[in-house]
């Protein structure tokens, strides 16, 4: 048996992300999640939005506790996991309609975020959705005090990690022909940020 990973952050953010899910979702197909993670989240929301496929990746490492979690549930419409490393280009996945990230920017380097867009470029479709959800700085300013101690945290743990400027996502977005749709306010100083490809 897969051993089960189970992230607190996960249990607390997934209501109010699937709220922002059933709104910009509603239209969608395919979803790719990158960074899965311990699996939670596909499950709840593959549960909740039983008109999407969803598709969790990640790294080999996690994909254990995504099946884990995902063969628990037995879900017709949430797929059996695949490796993912955003710097391994071009990434092998067919083209979907949907995008969606939680909590993965600011523990990637800004190698790994330029990656990460250069790929949701390439399969993301025509009018398809990219949603990413996490902490986020405006202009260089953090948000809330607590933005600005978990950006420091995160630095001493890896210096090449830290809570991302929209300003320097919105560039490398546009550079990728992705166009800035909203900004959800989200609980605990966190955001979802929706593009749409031109």
């Amino acid at each position: 048996m897969y051993k089960k990973l189970y992230s607190e952050s996960c249990e607390q953010n997934k209501q109010p992300i699937l709220e922002v899910l059933q709104e910009v979702f509603d239209d969608r197909k395919t979803v790719l999640e990158i960074g899965s993670g311990s699996g939670q989240h596909a499950v709840y929301f593959a549960n909740h939005l039983k008109h999407l496929t969803w598709q969790p990746s990640d790294l080999a490492e996690y994909l254990p506790s995504v099946n884990a979690w995902a063969s628990e549930a037995e879900l017709k419409n949430l797929n059996e996991p695949i490796e993912l490393d955003v710097l391994h280009q071009p990434w092998e996945i067919s083209m979907v309609d949907t995008i969606f990230t939680a909590n993965s920017l600011h523990i990637m380097s800004w190698q790994m975020v330029e990656q990460f867009f250069k790929g949701v470029g390439d399969v993301l479709e025509a009018s398809g959705k990219l949603l990413i959800y996490g902490p986020f700085s405006y202009a260089g300013v953090h948000t809330s005090p607590s933005n600005a101690r978990f950006d420091q945290y995160l630095k001493q743990q890896n210096p090449l990690s830290g809570v991302r400027d929209f300003d320097d996502l919105e560039r490398l977005a546009k550079q990728y022909g992705l166009i800035f749709s909203k900004d959800f306010d989200m609980p605990a100083n966190n955001r979802c940020l929706l593009w749409e490809k031109s």
